[in-house]
């Protein structure tokens, strides 16, 4: 009996004893906001309309579809989509629907296929929280480009129909397969 326990106890200890995997995610410190101009592929401001969760390599991203209101890198559409993870260890950024946002993001495969994305390591946030950056940033532009991605827009996959994400800066634009969300 007193084998039986002590072999217990020496099993338990041993599976205690290797770690489990896991994910984090740590952010030394934001950047300023003039760093993250700098390192951002397209900024944005505007309002989420649409969530959309997909699994991808095994893991659950978010789709977050945007009315862009106000545009000052790499972005000319009225509305835009933006991959993130679901928030926690995965780095993903926590939108809410209805909120509207100043979006710093970067052309990234990090949730899967190459998108614009953003994490919590960059300095997106609702806009009311960031309106210092708005007076760095400056006025900003309307978009020139009229989209609907909603899929309100009569088609149930409007992510399926959309095989573009164009840049405004002075690099030629970029084209880019996206899954149905």
């Amino acid at each position: 009996m007193k084998k039986a326990i002590a072999f217990m106890f020496l099993g338990l200890f041993l599976i205690g004893s290797f770690p489990a995997v896991t994910s984090a995610c740590s952010c030394a410190e934001l950047p300023t906001a003039e760093e993250e101009m700098e390192r951002s592929d397209a900024i944005f401001s505007g309002k989420v309309i649409e969530i959309k969760e997909k699994k991808v390599n095994g893991y659950m991203t978010k789709s977050v579809l945007f009315e862009v209101t106000n545009t000052w890198k790499g972005v000319d559409e009225s509305q835009v989509i933006i991959t993130t993870g679901q928030g926690g260890g995965d780095c993903g950024f926590r939108f809410i629907e209805g909120q509207e946002y100043l979006v710093y993001a970067k052309e990234s495969d990090m949730y899967g296929a190459k998108s614009l994305t953003t994490i919590t390591c960059d300095r997106t946030n609702t806009l009311r929280a960031l309106q210092d950056d708005l007076e760095v940033l400056g006025a900003g532009e309307t978009p020139t480009e009229k989209v609907d991605f909603s899929s309100s827009n009569q088609n149930p996959n409007p992510f399926l129909s959309m095989d573009c994400w164009s840049f405004s800066s002075s690099r030629p634009r970029n084209f880019f397969v996206h899954e149905a969300y």
